[in-house]
């Protein structure tokens, strides 16, 4: 019983930091594009690209919200944030890194993207994700 109010306690923390960081970038990026991208130093991008992204943000936001409530069944989310962080920086961040052109304007984003995949090994219980269910 104490390790699975421990878990949920871990659990909320991560959906609490998701909640402020993909709400800011979130609804930053759809409510003010222009400033973000002048306040990131990012360069100028395609609107429709920028709104995927923001709106993908913001939905984070929202389901972390839902994971506040029940943190164990909303792990899913947890785990995609860490999957597909994972595969950015495999596919994107260490090829740029390697051939020498990575954009010092994305290092707040490896900072931050670093900080959840570290965050969300420390919580997931992945035995009991990928655990075969018995019926």
């Amino acid at each position: 019983m104490l390790e699975k109010i421990d878990l949920e306690l871990k659990l909320k923390i991560m959906y609490i930091y998701t909640i402020i960081i993909t709400v800011i970038f979130g609804l930053g990026i759809l409510i003010a594009p222009y400033m973000m991208i002048s306040m990131f130093g990012w360069p100028k991008q395609d609107p429709i690209v920028l709104g995927i992204t923001g709106s993908i943000y913001l939905s984070f936001t929202l389901l972390s919200i839902l994971g506040l409530r029940n943190p164990i069944k909303f792990m899913p989310i947890l785990l995609m944030q860490l999957c597909y962080k994972v595969i950015w920086f495999i596919a994107v961040f260490l090829p740029l890194l390697i051939i020498g052109q990575f954009p010092l304007y994305a290092i707040l984003h490896v900072v931050i993207f670093g900080t959840f995949i570290i965050g969300d090994i420390i919580v997931l219980p992945f035995s009991d994700l990928i655990a075969k269910k018995s019926d």
